[in-house]
């Protein structure tokens, strides 16, 4: 536990001294970026946040215990140019899905959460639609890491093929066993929700569901049949997507990120503030820029509608290379 804490220690405080780095939560990064000639655009999307709150949210631990990698063979398998699992799976409602992770570190849990009820949707042919439990991940997964605190993507998958995961909504929506327990807060100055402050404690592992709801706790659970990650290649990556579904993946995040709004993000500027795990769901073009589609869990006032983009192809930020996901047992 000590040696998560120094790791995590470790990751937030490390910074790139090789670009320029205006101060995140003001205007130059915004200007700076949009001044550069790059490939995507920013704007304010956290204001009236501190930086060490946004900090707390990029709860991945990276370079973590590894699956095993399962390749798809792709010769003669002819990927589209573009690929959207939105468009692919119209009935499955998950896979449009944004989040919000409150004011808590769980992306881990969020990414590997969201993946898998998409993917239980797809390989069961839209018969089982479910919203899987972050709050159980987060909470009962004690080999994860620390709750809100930090957690490995990877680990998070394998909980789900071991112990099961119980279905739970979004805050507040009383959907499913385990609906999500930290409310969401407000990233900007003016806004209905309450303001973002520090971190949240982890929720406790309760095993027993919400008042009113049925089946047990026991029985609502969904299991994963194999977990395993994906090789650190676009084209093995585009394959899994393709033939299975999203997937989750994990990311160095900078400050430049924070303020993305449209386009397809590439670092530019700003200090590395830690590993932030997401769901990657699809992958295209714009203009001549190839990119990953993925969605945050940061609510939909963030980025795209909570969507983004990134650079396709060569590892930006590592994205390529913390790819895990699994097959539903259903």
């Amino acid at each position: 536990m000590h040696q998560l804490a120094l790791l995590c220690v470790t990751v937030t405080v490390s910074v790139t001294w090789a670009h320029p780095h205006p101060h995140v939560l003001h205007s130059e990064i915004v200007n700076f970026i949009n001044k550069a000639n790059t490939s995507w655009t920013a704007g304010q999307n956290f204001q009236n946040v501190d930086i060490s709150y946004v900090k707390g949210l990029c709860g991945a631990i990276l370079n973590g215990p590894k699956l095993p990698e399962v390749a798809h063979n792709i010769e003669g398998l002819r990927l589209p140019d573009s690929f959207d699992s939105r468009q692919q799976w119209p009935n499955c409602p998950t896979i449009q899905q944004i989040r919000d992770q409150g004011s808590c570190g769980s992306c881990w849990a969020f990414g590997a959460a969201e993946a898998i009820s998409d993917r239980i949707c797809i390989h069961s042919s839209g018969k089982i639609s479910v919203e899987i439990s972050a709050e159980d991940l987060l909470s009962c997964c004690d080999e994860c890491g620390m709750g809100c605190y930090g957690g490995f993507p990877s680990t998070a998958w394998e909980f789900w093929s071991k112990k099961g995961l119980v279905t739970g909504g979004l805050y507040g929506s009383r959907v499913g066993c385990r609906p999500y327990t930290i409310a969401p807060c407000e990233h900007h100055v003016n806004g209905t929700r309450p303001p973002c402050q520090g971190e949240e404690e982890t929720p406790k592992c309760v095993g027993q569901c919400i008042d009113g709801y049925s089946p047990s706790y026991q029985k609502d659970k969904h299991f994963g049949r194999r977990t395993y990650s994906v090789p650190s290649q676009q084209e093995k990556i585009m394959a899994e997507l393709y033939k299975n579904g999203p997937v989750e993946a994990a990311f160095t995040v900078y400050e430049d990120f924070l303020t993305y709004k449209t386009g397809v993000y590439q670092h530019v500027t700003g200090e590395m503030l830690g590993g932030h795990a997401i769901k990657i769901l699809g992958w295209g073009e714009e203009n001549e820029t190839t990119y990953w589609l993925a969605a945050n869990s940061w609510n939909t006032d963030w980025g795209d509608k909570g969507f983004f983009k990134i650079k396709r192809g060569t590892n930006e930020c590592g994205i390529e290379s913390e790819v895990v996901t699994g097959i539903p047992l259903n």
